[in-house]
């Protein structure tokens, strides 16, 4: 089963300095962090921050050739994670026809939020490797103040872990222990 997450924040995990996207669910809510790439989180930073630029950058650039296609973006969909590598398609119409695209979630995020098209994760993904918000915890609304990082938060690389690693780190982890990504 699919359900419908929103951009609810970009962060940057102050434990390995990356930055981090993190999504929720519009009718929930369990959060889904994603660690990108800082180019990525620039994208997304800059529309989520609406700059304009004068010349299309390269997601503003698959945007207007999927456009000028005259494809629309149905959704994004991000489907999976194996060994901490999260996999997304774009789902694409195109004369009736759905034509599926393999991409990055960073780039699906970026393209996503420029077309206005809405961002699907899957259940077994967001039960997995989701971040539950306890009522006494610090919203993710709040993980844009800059806060000092607890002793308990480990140490490991999330793109060195195996899955059951991964998945502990993210029950360990508190949405203060993201600092706000700042492109």
């Amino acid at each position: 089963m699919l359900l419908e997450v929103t951009v609810q924040s970009l962060g940057l995990d102050r434990t390995t300095n990356m930055p981090v996207v993190i999504l929720q669910e519009t009718e929930g809510e369990r959060v889904l962090p994603i660690w990108i790439g800082p180019g990525e989180a620039s994208a997304i930073a800059m529309h989520l921050a609406d700059m304009d630029f004068s010349r299309p950058l390269t997601h503003d650039l698959l945007c207007s050739v999927l456009r000028g296609l005259e494809c629309s973006l149905d959704k994004v969909v991000i489907s999976h994670v194996e060994e901490s590598t999260y996999f997304a398609e774009l789902r694409v119409q195109r004369n009736g026809d759905l034509i599926s695209l393999d991409a990055r979630p960073s780039d699906s995020i970026a393209i996503a939020l420029r077309m206005r098209a809405r961002i699907f994760v899957s259940d077994d993904l967001l039960e997995t490797a989701t971040i539950e918000i306890a009522e006494d915890e610090v919203a993710p609304s709040e993980i844009a103040k800059e806060p000092e990082l607890p002793d308990a938060i480990p140490s490991g690389d999330p793109e060195l872990m195996g899955p059951d690693e991964l998945k502990e780190h993210l029950k360990k982890l508190n949405p203060e222990d993201f600092g706000r990504f700042k492109p």
